[in-house]
């Protein structure tokens, strides 16, 4: 039971709690019989050749409601759905070869679904903006994943418009352009997009609308579950959703000069990276807080890794040089001593108005390989409530997101950032070499 209900029977007497408990009990049995009655209709119609009910039955497999989870007869009703023509379905497909959660990994089996499906479906449209992006299965074009992204978006995907925004906004692959970038925010903002609305405040915040901005943030934070804080490998929409709880929160502390070993935060370019294209963005956002005018692909591109996976390292401190900036690695334990260590780095790098990158580690089932990893940057700390201010590239822009020690504690570890870190887990970051 969730701690709310434990709250609301405090109050009760023992008898009381009983009957509530059973009361409860009954509703999620009544419910779960009601899934499953669910699940045989849509077989029933499935198996009549149905392609919506194919497809609806395909989503229930893959997501166990009301039935158990099974990716291997999910993706058999989806093909059938496939079949008959619906671009759903064929999104559907596509997304699990892209993904590699539930099939194996191929991107250019999941182009070619969402090439056929993207006239019809938003969301395929999106996804095949994603592969022309960021390489997957097809060679990059930036120009072509915008125009993709803006049909999406005039199709009512507000992902799509704010993703397309950001790209504008930011000249990441296209040459910037600020209005269109902002009439997308705009449009993703009416679509009711979490990314959107936040994309559009920071606008509204850096034009000094700092009302507008608040509504928009307020607005976006309402859409999902927020915490006092979140986690940086939330799913996109809770992300922006408690980005802009964070966003509110932290509109005081961008207004005012920091106050060393009290708080920090230092301003940077956001970019929002494309497909597995982390190190490269969060290296290009670093370098242009240092003065260079590179985007993420480009400094991908300075890197002997193909565009679209992961990059070493020891390639991305050596591109550094490419650009004429000269950056160093540090490491420290992943033990408590070491993030004491750690911790008082990034602090007095902050301080002196330094933003630092660093490799994150994510573990869990939801990853296809049981682990992820991830590069970011950290541009400031409030020491009053022990939290730290994260400039990611995977959300949306600013890319801020407040992360307290503790999940700082645990996520800031790697033990396979490159060559350099020789399999041993350690806490890896970027810092500018001073002299």
């Amino acid at each position: 039971m969730q701690p709310a209900h434990i709250t609301s029977f405090v109050r009760l007497t023992r008898a009381s709690v009983t009957i509530c408990l059973l009361s409860i009990l009954m509703n999620i049995t009544a419910l779960s019989a009601a899934d499953s009655a669910e699940v045989e209709s849509l077989r029933s119609r499935a198996s009549e050749g149905d392609a919506k009910a194919q497809l609806d039955l395909a989503i229930c497999l893959r997501d166990g409601k009301g039935v158990a989870k099974d990716h291997a007869e999910a993706m058999k009703w989806a093909h059938l759905a496939a079949d008959h023509g619906n671009a759903d379905a064929m999104d559907f497909i596509g997304f699990a070869y892209l993904r590699g959660a539930v099939i194996k990994r191929n991107p250019t089996i999941a182009f070619g679904y969402f090439k056929s499906a993207a006239n019809e479906s938003a969301q395929a449209a999106f996804n095949l903006g994603q592969c022309y992006y960021g390489a997957q299965g097809t060679e990059q074009d930036c120009a072509t994943a915008l125009k993709w992204w803006e049909k999406a978006a005039e199709k009512g995907h507000g992902r799509a418009a704010a993703a397309a925004a950001m790209a504008y906004l930011a000249g990441e692959g296209v040459p910037a352009n600020p209005v269109l970038g902002r009439r997308l925010a705009e449009r993703a903002a009416e679509l009711n997009n979490p990314s959107g609305l936040v994309v559009l405040g920071e606008l509204q915040f850096q034009a000094g609308d700092v009302d507008a901005a608040k509504a928009n943030w307020t607005k976006a934070s309402k859409l999902f579950p927020t915490g006092a804080t979140g986690h940086p490998a939330q799913p996109s929409d809770n992300a922006s959703a408690q980005q802009a709880a964070d966003l509110l929160k932290l509109i005081d502390y961008r207004l005012r000069k920091g106050e060393q070993g009290k708080f920090a935060f230092v301003q940077m370019s956001h970019i929002l990276q494309g497909y597995n294209n982390c190190g490269s963005t969060a290296c290009a956002i670093f370098a242009r807080f240092h003065g260079s005018k590179i985007g993420g692909w480009d400094y991908k591109k300075l890197c002997p890794s193909p565009l679209g996976t992961g990059t070493d390292w020891g390639h991305l401190l050596d591109a550094s040089k490419k650009i004429g900036q000269k950056w160093k690695l540090v490491t420290y334990t992943p033990d408590d001593e070491g993030f004491v260590k750690a911790t008082d780095m990034l602090k007095s790098e902050l301080d002196a108005g330094r933003p630092v990158i660093v490799d994150f580690k994510y573990i869990g089932p939801q990853y296809p390989n049981g682990s992820a990893g991830h590069t970011l940057n950290v541009c400031g700390y409030i020491a009053a409530e022990n939290l730290y201010i994260l400039c990611n590239p995977a959300v949306a822009t600013p890319g801020l997101q407040l992360i307290t020690a503790e999940d700082l504690k645990n996520c800031w570890r790697s033990d396979h950032y490159g060559a350099l870190s020789k399999g041993v887990l350690s806490r890896p970051a970027f810092i500018i070499d001073q002299p």
